[in-house]
């Protein structure tokens, strides 16, 4: 049987896609490493156990391939019929068996790679809506994928880290969160900075004369960023209260 391979010749998709699949994969062994009896467990996520975690993602997946088959056949398949579909779809598949659970994931990110590997170029450009109604090219819908992938391999609370995510992803990650409280106005009096990196990097309200200043390294700052703990991050200015004030929402 002849291997089948991606139809995206750019390699900037290319190594995109390689990112979001390294993703999956690592999110994969992460959920393998889990017993039956550990889905039932708490995730990272309040009000959400590990079961949620696994069938958000799995249900995730599926969603997308819906946006990957709109922008290959021109007809609108939204990700969700709405909100509260989605939500009840999570619900219910928090209640599968552990192995209907685990099956969900499998076939839908195989699902998921079919459908990225056979859209063919020009096809990457077409518009889709996204849950939260953007419109956007279709190839955002790698980076959609990436962030779940990585973000909920550390939701699942059973040693992956923020330490773990590949630092291209962090940054990116970093850049949309921050664009997010810029956009809605929630970074004031709020300046990020990175440590340890080859290059300066800040983010935030980097105008304020009397900032609360939230300083770590990357993996600790988007761990803080994303709501997920403040511990790695050292913070100072009149909002500090020798801890770091939680991070204004972004998503």
């Amino acid at each position: 049987m002849v291997d089948r391979h991606d139809q995206a010749t750019d390699p900037r998709l290319q190594e995109q896609l390689l990112q979001a699949r390294r993703g999956t994969a690592f999110f994969a062994r992460k959920l393998n490493e889990l017993s039956d009896a550990e889905l039932d467990g708490g995730s990272l996520l309040p009000g959400w156990t590990r079961r949620h975690v696994v069938a958000h993602v799995g249900y995730n997946a599926r969603a997308i391939a819906r946006l990957i088959e709109w922008a290959a056949t021109g007809i609108e398949t939204p990700m969700y019929s709405s909100p509260e579909a989605r939500n009840h779809e999570i619900e219910f598949g928090a209640t599968l068996s552990p192995i209907a659970l685990r099956h969900l994931f499998d076939h839908s990110a195989v699902h998921l790679n079919v459908e990225w590997r056979d859209l063919p170029d020009p096809a990457w450009q077409h518009e889709v809506r996204t849950a939260q109604g953007r419109i956007v090219p279709a190839e955002e819908t790698i980076w959609m994928r990436t962030r779940e992938v990585w973000l909920h391999a550390v939701d699942l609370n059973n040693g992956a880290s923020f330490n773990d995510i590949p630092a291209t992803i962090l940054e990116r990650l970093l850049q949309d969160i921050t664009g997010a409280w810029k956009t809605r106005g929630t970074d004031t009096g709020i300046f990020v900075e990175v440590s340890g990196q080859s290059q300066a990097m800040a983010f935030g309200d980097v105008g304020a004369v009397d900032a609360t200043v939230i300083a770590g390294t990357l993996p600790a700052i988007v761990e803080w960023a994303t709501g997920r703990g403040a511990g790695g991050v050292a913070a100072e200015g009149p909002a500090a209260d020798d801890a770091a004030p939680a991070a204004p929402k972004w998503i």
